[in-house]
């Protein structure tokens, strides 16, 4: 809907002057005011940023030993004398949580803060650009959100599996084949370690549309 509305609006002409030269005619029309582009941007951050506070919620579920079903305190994979200085995805967890906090902050619609410019010529004007900046902004904290969640996911798919609760025939065929996928591009968590360099990796796949991963 978002794109139809865009495209259709990228081919018409609403505002200003148009000359056309082929046929030596000026046709009262143009294409100057972006309200459209501002309510599509508006209107896709905010379902955008509701895909992050959604994986946030879930890793605030998954990291918690109370709602966690057994799982580890934040996923350490680490066992016996080490188990209580290694944090496993707290650092994560933390990340996605700020992540996520920024990503709904600029959900608030650029489109309603038009202000008049050049002595009230330009009395309503659309934001458009700032709407597209804060969208750009919400989809890549949302992608490292995404990439995030898809590692711990991965760690703790792998601690159900190393404790004997779960093994990978219960697990379904598009499942299995992620666990595939991420476990050939990263490696478990035994140790706390810098993942950092893990963490952006995973986000250039997302962006990339690095289907291998996935299928």
């Amino acid at each position: 809907m978002l794109r139809q509305m865009i495209e259709n609006e990228l081919n018409s002409a609403n505002d200003n002057p148009i000359i056309d030269g082929d046929n030596e005619r000026v046709l009262h029309g143009g294409h100057f005011y972006g309200g459209h582009i501002a309510m599509a941007m508006d209107s896709l951050k905010t379902a955008v940023a509701n895909l992050a506070d959604l994986l946030d919620r879930q890793m605030a579920q998954l990291m918690d030993y109370k709602f966690n079903n057994g799982l580890p305190f934040n996923l350490t994979g680490a066992e016996g004398g080490r188990k209580p200085i290694n944090h496993g995805f707290k650092a994560v967890q933390i990340g996605i949580s700020a992540w996520t906090a920024e990503a709904l902050k600029h959900t608030m619609p650029a489109s309603v803060f038009s202000r008049s410019t050049e002595c009230h010529n330009q009395d309503k004007v659309s934001m458009g650009t700032i709407a597209a900046r804060d969208c750009l902004r919400v989809l890549e904290l949302t992608e490292q959100v995404a990439s995030a969640s898809l590692l711990a996911s991965f760690q703790a798919l792998q601690l159900r599996c190393r404790s004997g609760d779960l093994s990978m025939s219960d697990l379904s065929q598009p499942v299995r084949e992620m666990v595939s996928s991420v476990g050939g591009q990263f490696d478990f968590v035994n140790e706390d370690r810098p993942l950092e360099q893990d963490l952006r990796r995973f986000v250039s796949f997302i962006q990339e549309r690095h289907w291998e991963l996935y299928e």
